[in-house]
């Protein structure tokens, strides 16, 4: 937990925790991307957190690189709210599940407030997840070219969608006093209050690349200072209290909160494993002397997406979930009986994860034995034969390098083979976003049929694997995971 800013005044003792249909709560808003959304959400939850108020932290859309600077704010895991991931129909119940226990919830939205999936209208926007949520939004505005015409755009914002409540503005990247006053009588006359002034400051930058910041587990000690700082800012400028006065007046949620044993039971039954990979007992016994298998789990500075409710799906299912770090561990855990390759950035960790050729060999050697294994993006990458000319895992008769070209969106995809994860017509929504290319993009089984923005084929299902550019969330389809522990059992 972060050390309360010098600036920040003592504050009352928190409020007992409220019901998680009843937690206080805001939605970061802005009207487009870079207007400092990261920042003062960030900076709201380490300055409410360091008031000592339990802070729940939660980021609309499927980025995993904000939710690692809320986890350092606040000192809780950050979760992802995707409308189109895992349905409207699941944003309140997986809000509600984080935010148990909290005293305020703090809504880090995407894009534009409007913005949202391509052609999909309001679906998996800021403003449609603050309606499901009934919270209120406060809107981030870049003012930093700008005076009087601000209350123009706050009013279209405003106005725009009757049933989205934006309960005042946080004015970012002002120059002066002169400039403040000049965009406070403007957002006077317009009748929209200002919540807070954040004034131009480089102390607050994080660094970014490719696909945005760098993560919190690459730059740990630095990321840490720039919370500090982002939390001192948005203190100094920002009225805290009518912050929590709004947040307090979120409407209720209906909805019961997300329980992973409680989707498990609920999915649709698993069909009958395919036994053609049987593995042989030389590793040893599948579990880890619980009689629960043991999934082995990437992470590290290497492989750092992944979805919180990941691990508690698999928890629920029967496995013991255990992490391990590919640039440091030359062992998989022991009794590893299946294996998890989530999305990061081996592209900038190539050297050092070809270096260990003992952990490449363990894994090679699990895939040979027949065990499941699920890779996504980065994990598709690492099992290649070679990632820019570094020889990786060579589970995959595919190689992949960098390229200038981003693929970023949402995706339409549909199992097309039987595979440890998912059977043959298995339905769900995913998630591109990567500079890589993977050649070739399909196996002779691939894993899925994409079907936006254009059909095509994508990923591979091989032996026990399942790998491909397609980031899901398996919250959306739990029978996945009951599916993939079974097979560690069994195979």
């Amino acid at each position: 937990m972060l050390t309360p800013p010098a600036a920040t005044p003592s504050a009352p003792p928190a409020p007992a925790p409220a019901a998680p249909s009843c937690v206080p709560r805001l939605v970061i808003a802005a009207p487009s991307s870079g207007s400092g959304k990261t920042t003062v959400a960030t900076g709201l939850m380490a300055a409410f957190a360091a008031r000592g108020l339990a802070v729940s932290p939660h980021k609309v859309g499927p980025d995993y690189i904000d939710p690692g600077y809320h986890s350092l704010a606040t000192g809780r895991v950050g979760r992802n709210l995707d409308a189109y991931l895992c349905g409207p129909e699941l944003v309140g119940p997986l809000f509600a599940h984080g935010a148990r226990g909290c005293d305020l919830a703090v809504v880090e939205g995407v894009m534009g407030m409007y913005d949202g999936a391509a052609g999909e209208g309001e679906l998996a926007s800021t403003a449609q997840v603050a309606k499901l949520l009934r919270a209120p939004v406060v809107l981030v505005v870049d003012a930093s070219s700008q005076s009087r015409s601000v209350a123009a755009l706050v009013h279209g914002f405003v106005s725009w969608d009757p049933q989205v409540r934006v309960g005042g503005v946080i004015l970012n990247k002002v120059a002066s006093d002169r400039h403040e006053e000049l965009l406070r009588d403007a957002l006077e006359s317009a009748g929209t209050p200002v919540l807070g002034v954040v004034r131009r400051a480089s102390r607050v930058d994080t660094p970014s690349r490719h696909l945005g910041l760098v993560p919190v587990a690459e730059r740990r000690a630095e990321a840490v200072d720039s919370v500090a700082a982002m939390a001192a800012q948005v203190a100094q400028g920002c009225d805290l209290e009518a912050l929590l006065a709004l947040a307090r007046g979120a409407g209720e949620l209906s909805c019961a909160p997300w329980d992973a044993a409680e989707a498990l039971r609920a999915a649709v039954p698993v069909p009958a494993l395919d036994a053609r990979a049987p593995r042989s007992d030389a590793r040893g016994p599948a579990s880890g002397g619980t009689g629960r298998p043991v999934v082995a789990v990437a992470g590290g500075s290497a492989f750092t997406f992944s979805y919180a409710e990941h691990a508690e799906l698999l928890t629920a299912a029967g496995a013991d979930v255990v992490p391990f770090d590919p640039l440091r561990d030359e062992r998989l855990p022991e009794g590893t009986a299946g294996l998890v390759v989530g999305g990061g950035f081996p592209e900038m960790y190539a050297a050092e994860l070809s270096a260990n050729e003992p952990l490449r060999k363990t894994v090679a050697a699990l895939v040979d034995q027949g065990a499941p294994v699920a890779a996504e993006c980065a994990g598709l990458l690492y099992l290649c034969r070679e990632l820019d000319g570094q020889p990786m895992c060579g589970v995959l008769d595919a190689t992949a390098r960098m390229s200038g070209r981003l693929t970023l969106g949402y995706r339409d995809a549909v199992a097309v083979s039987d595979s440890a994860l998912a059977v043959a017509g298995t339905q769900m929504r995913g998630h591109e976003f990567h500079r890589t290319v993977v050649e070739p993009g399909a196996g002779a089984t691939p894993a899925w049929g994409l079907r936006t923005p254009q059909r095509r084929l994508e990923g591979f299902v091989e032996r026990g694997v399942h790998a491909s550019y397609l980031h899901t969330h398996w919250a959306s389809e739990p029978g996945v995971v009951r599916r993939f522990v079974e097979r560690c059992r069994t195979s």
